[in-house]
């Protein structure tokens, strides 16, 4: 399915509107276009239902919040649930602020959410179960490790059961849950976290994905989380000691543009739980 996957993203340059932070929202565009998807960005209000009616899937992303960003994301998300499209929540910084946690949990209350994307702090915030957060970084106490892996997985499929999506937490180990199943995944190199906004990236990869493979949107966006993994490692094995983050950051977007069905099926390193 991981091949089929990547397959049906090439095949169909699904059109994803993207509400995501002014940080990393020219990284998210050349991922979406190097995975083989099309962006389109938007967050004023008076624009984002007509653009939502022409694409397939609304990544909402919580980054950079400001009231006209947040009534934005409102109305798209309004006319993605009207038109049946998939909604891809990713809460950055979820427990940093009041703000921040207010407007995810508003979205998950009001919005048919398909994929619930971000790491186990932020997770854990809109789910009320964190008491801390580094910003939007991990709290380590909350990392997902091989001692905890079970757990965290136990509570990734109770969290996806009570919100009907998928849920993705996304670290060192990455575990994506629905509420029966749930998988985890060890591809990735903690050098990505040296660029800013791979997991912005990641959420919009996974939209495309799960666009174009409606019919199974769990397995989707394991093989979005997996390739996107995978590209890490390939652009980390090719630095060389002149290299920097920049350099890093380019030969991701390489990686993710030059990924094949094989490739992520030979590479994928993917345990159901």
């Amino acid at each position: 399915m991981l091949g089929t996957a990547l397959d049906n993203v090439r095949a169909g340059v699904p059109l994803v509107h993207c509400i995501t932070n002014y940080v990393t929202v020219n990284d998210c565009a050349n991922a979406l276009l190097a995975c083989g998807g099309s962006p389109i960005m938007s967050d004023e209000p008076a624009d984002v239902e007509d653009i939502t009616s022409i694409c397939g899937g609304l990544v909402l992303n919580i980054g950079t919040l400001n009231q006209r960003s947040i009534e934005g994301m409102r109305v798209a998300g309004k006319r993605a649930a009207e038109l049946g499209h998939t909604i891809v929540l990713d809460p950055v910084g979820a427990g940093a602020s009041a703000l921040r946690t207010a407007t995810a949990s508003e979205l998950i209350d009001t919005l048919p959410i398909t994929v619930v994307r971000g790491n186990m702090s932020e997770v854990k915030a809109i789910a009320g179960a964190a008491s801390s957060t580094r910003g939007v970084d991990v709290n380590p106490d909350d990392a997902v490790t091989e001692d905890n892996l079970a757990a965290s997985a136990a509570f990734a499929r109770e969290l996806a059961a009570k919100l009907g999506a998928v849920v993705a937490i996304t670290g060192a180990i990455d575990i994506v849950a629905s509420a029966d199943r749930a998988v985890a995944i060890r591809n990735g190199v903690a050098t990505m976290g040296k660029i800013t906004g791979t997991g912005c990236m990641l959420s919009c990869v996974v939209a495309a994905y799960a666009v174009a493979n409606p019919d199974d949107v769990f397995d989707a966006t394991v093989a979005a989380i997996a390739g996107h993994g995978l590209a890490g490692e390939i652009a980390a094995a090719r630095m060389t000691p002149a290299d920097g983050n920049g350099s890093l950051r380019t030969y991701l977007l390489d990686a993710i543009c030059n990924m094949d069905a094989a490739t992520l099926v030979a590479g994928a390193r993917v345990e159901e739980l």
